[in-house]
């Protein structure tokens, strides 16, 4: 059973809500008071790697209690909570097991049941190379400070191999959107977007993320894409989804210590290198919390 509309779901913080429209059956919403089953689904921008304190469950998967979700739970006041949120993850291990340092997270998908009211998911930067696109970009960027290597790199040939890996993201990220509908079909499922990494705007701040302006700019519209191929899986699934990149506009990993919500290679506070830190947390667990619902929630 599908829930209600899907909505792309704008934080209170800017005070915006764009509305998308489609068809579905409607269900109500769990109501912001009375989520009692929440579970967090997703990878390491859930978990929350190296912000204090790790949960040790297990220890490889590198979970916060001060990720996103827990600031979800705190914030709506749920008993019945439940974070699987793995580092590393991708759409095959909400489905099946990760192997991790010191363990192995099970199917991310066996915490759902048919009583659970919520589920986030921060799903789709590892089944398009989130890591190796990091590495590669901040290895080859310095060699051309004034040009674009990365973007020469990934767009060799006349394709662009990260557009066309975001693509065929697309469908395993319906895949997984379908999958918890069957595990929690009366559950409100937000789809949690990425934040801003890099400024929204400008040439970024080369050298301290060393990515020269040419780069910034291709990486800026590859993670704009990423976002909005998310947001058409929600909609098309009758899910919301909730846009973290808007309110962390000018709370990327240029900003100083803060004000940066994301860390850059080299963190300035306890938090894995490109990654939101504690404040970013706390912040991104507000927006999620004032989607729940569709309700109206003061910011964290």
């Amino acid at each position: 059973m599908r829930r209600s509309p899907a909505r792309w779901v704008a934080p209170v913080l800017i005070a915006v809500a764009l509305p998308i429209a489609t068809a579905g059956t409607a269900a109500a919403d769990p109501d912001q008071g009375s989520v009692q089953r929440y579970v967090a689904l997703g990878d390491s921008y859930a978990a929350g790697p190296l912000v204090p304190i790790p949960t040790g469950e297990p220890a490889g998967c590198l979970r916060s209690d001060h990720n996103y979700p827990s600031v979800v739970a705190q914030s709506l006041g749920v008993a019945g909570f439940r974070d699987v949120s793995c580092s590393a993850a991708t759409t095959e291990n909400i489905t099946g097991p990760q192997s991790v340092p010191l363990g192995t997270n099970p199917p991310q998908l066996d915490a759902l049941t048919t009583d659970t009211q919520l589920v986030t998911i921060s799903i789709g930067g590892n089944d398009v190379g989130f890591g190796d696109i990091v590495t590669e970009c901040s290895t080859r960027s310095p060699t051309q400070p004034t040009g674009s290597a990365c973007k020469d790199h990934y767009t060799a040939g006349g394709t662009d191999e990260l557009a066309q890996r975001i693509d065929e993201a697309a469908p395993e990220i319906a895949a997984v959107l379908d999958a918890i509908d069957e595990r929690s079909p009366d559950a409100q499922v937000l789809l949690v977007g990425y934040p801003a990494i890099l400024p929204d705007e400008g040439p970024g701040c080369f050298p301290v993320v060393p990515f020269s302006p040419g780069d910034v700019e291709y990486l800026r519209g590859v993670e704009k894409a990423l976002n909005a191929m998310l947001a058409d899986q929600a909609s098309a699934a009758g899910m919301d989804f909730v846009d973290t990149y808007t309110p962390s506009i000018g709370h990327d990993s240029c900003q100083l210590p803060g004000t940066k919500w994301v860390e850059g290679l080299v963190p300035t506070s306890p938090a894995a290198p490109v990654h939101p830190n504690a404040q970013g947390m706390k912040a991104i667990g507000g927006i999620v919390a004032d989607a729940v619902g569709g309700a109206s929630r003061a910011a964290a």
